[in-house]
């Protein structure tokens, strides 16, 4: 099912695909593909691509300035609509991802999670998730996490078809984008914090 909801997916959305990477060239440059490690399947690594959305700016040291300074109005945009997604519909062709799976978060939280938080890692992540219906990054760590443990716990065909009806509304109405007063998730430190 994801290969063919990709492919058919890609197939459909190529010239919108183009009209997207043509913006993001015009208005952030090169690269138009944003490539990060994130962990897949039992916690292997894997390139995950996203379009492109902030700009590399950086300070004096050459630390990169926050998410807010460097997020652009483009790229508002496309993660308002999750547009900023799309380029993922390759990684499930690749077979990194799936279509509907907890998130692939960043490798640098492996080593923070609990034994339960880490079960995430038993089913392949996705593009969206029961944790991306239910709130999304509005939602605190914890229950982000348990949201993908229930998933986890009760996979389904039926359940994905469910995810899948329910995030084209959550994207029409754009629900969950930010966790409150940012532009971005929180960084996840671990349990104790």
């Amino acid at each position: 099912m994801d290969i063919v909801l990709a492919s058919l997916a890609l197939l459909v959305l190529s010239p919108f695909l183009l009209l997207i990477a043509a913006a993001v060239r015009l208005r952030l440059g090169s690269p138009v593909i944003f490539r990060q490690t994130r962990p897949g399947l039992d916690g292997k690594p894997f390139t995950l691509f996203k379009f492109r959305t902030m700009r590399n700016a950086a300070d004096c040291d050459g630390d990169l300035l926050p998410d807010a300074v460097r997020l652009t109005s483009l790229g508002r945009v496309l993660r308002a609509a999750s547009l900023d997604e799309l380029p993922e519909l390759a990684n499930v062709l690749r077979g990194d991802m799936s279509l509907v799976g907890p998130r692939p978060l960043l490798m640098e939280y492996l080593p923070l999670y609990s034994t339960e938080q880490r079960r995430r890692h038993a089913v392949r992540p996705g593009i969206t998730g029961w944790a991306q219906v239910n709130g999304r990054n509005a939602l605190a760590w914890p229950d982000k996490f348990a949201l993908d443990i229930y998933y986890v716990d009760h996979l389904s065909l039926l359940l994905d078809c469910r995810i899948l009806l329910r995030t084209f509304g959550h994207v029409v109405r754009q629900e969950g984008i930010a966790h409150d007063g940012h532009v971005t998730m929180d960084a996840f430190r671990g349990n104790a914090h």
